[in-house]
């Protein structure tokens, strides 16, 4: 199994290095290749120093202040939703389950949607006001959830999803309700529920890292329960798995990372659907390489799909949410027709 996640994982990280190196390069200033990396590595500690420099100053600017940091941000999101998908389809043992499966994105996009169409996105924390509200909503979208699907102590993974079902068509439908409310900022609030990455500094980085960080360590630790889980929960407890506190932390470490993901980008739909499924097919259905692999997975698709959203239409900006729904429901059908033929030829044997 370290072999492998070896092998996979390096393969990966290879893609993500190639993906960013191209998403640094390409834009409405073209910056050559073996120029990208000189840039970023004179602003480190100790190594700076000895680079030569052989650019404008201009396209430094362009490489550090805008780019680099829509890069990384564009990893960490794409990081959060693709090991919270892995986590989502393990715990809940249904592989068509999601970072959005309990109503988060809708949550956070309700909140978003509020402030906005009453003019408070600046109220409060001025440009984190809506990124706070956001992830506090998706929050207690999932506290919801899990309350109503409690049953006599326990949580029935059936009901976590009808529960979560209930809630994102509620919450969908609340924020349908603002988007016909409003009449000057209904492009603003169609636009955050799309999903973006534009005009994301530094700063939104920052947030985002230390909810993955945490998130991350908790959730690759529950690689082999996730899959003692898959043969059913009563098995998973005479092997010693304790059931309830795995579905408990898995399912709030998974939405706590996704709301905080959404709260900076926005709604990004697929990437937590499709990274896991895709590396499925290519690892098997072990835990235990699929966590850290959609974790690295998802980084890579969504830097790749950010790169498209900017440069297909270039100068007009497409939302990113569009472009992984465009790359990822081709893929989902496709998902599907093969499930369709395998059921086909079970039922023919």
């Amino acid at each position: 199994m370290n072999r492998r996640l070896w092998i996979w994982g390096s393969a990966l990280f290879a893609l993500l290095l190639l993906a960013s190196t191209a998403a640094l390069s390409v834009g409405t200033v073209r910056v050559p290749f073996g120029e990208v990396w000189g840039m970023v590595f004179r602003h480190l500690p100790l190594v700076g120093d000895g680079i030569p420099v052989k650019w404008s100053e201009a396209a430094e600017q362009i490489i550090w202040k805008v780019r680099l940091p829509r890069v990384i941000l564009g990893m960490l999101v794409g990081a959060s939703l693709g090991l919270a998908g892995a986590s989502f389809q393990g715990v809940l043992r249904n592989p068509l389950a999601d970072p959005y499966t309990l109503g988060v994105s809708s949550g956070a996009s309700a909140g978003a949607a509020f402030l906005i169409l009453f003019g408070f996105q600046f109220a409060w924390l001025g440009q984190w006001t809506v990124p706070v509200v956001a992830f506090a909503a998706g929050s207690a979208s999932l506290v919801t959830v899990l309350l109503l699907a409690r049953t006599q102590g326990k949580l029935r993974m059936e009901s976590v999803i009808l529960a979560g079902v209930v809630m994102q068509a509620f919450l969908g439908a609340f924020v349908s309700l603002m988007v016909a409310l409003s009449k000057t900022v209904i492009n603003e609030i169609i636009f955050w529920t799309m999903g973006s990455l534009a005009l994301r500094g530094w700063s939104y980085t920052l947030v985002l890292l230390p909810y993955l960080a945490i998130g991350a360590a908790v959730l690759l630790g529950f690689g082999r329960s996730m899959n003692l889980l898959a043969v059913g929960e009563r098995q998973a407890a005479y092997l010693g798995v304790n059931v309830e506190r795995t579905k408990l932390v898995v399912l709030i470490a998974s939405t706590l990372i996704t709301a905080a993901a959404v709260s900076v980008s926005g709604v990004i739909a697929f990437v937590g659907l499709i990274v896991p499924h895709l590396l499925r097919l290519l690892v098997g259905p072990d835990y235990r390489l699929l966590l850290p692999l959609s974790l690295l997975g998802g980084a890579a698709y969504v830097v790749i799909a950010d790169m498209l959203a900017r440069t297909v239409l270039s100068p007009t900006e497409i939302p990113l949410g569009v472009v992984t729904a465009f790359l990822g429901a081709p893929f989902f059908a496709y998902l599907l027709r093969r499930s369709k033929r395998g059921m086909g030829e079970e039922l023919r044997g």
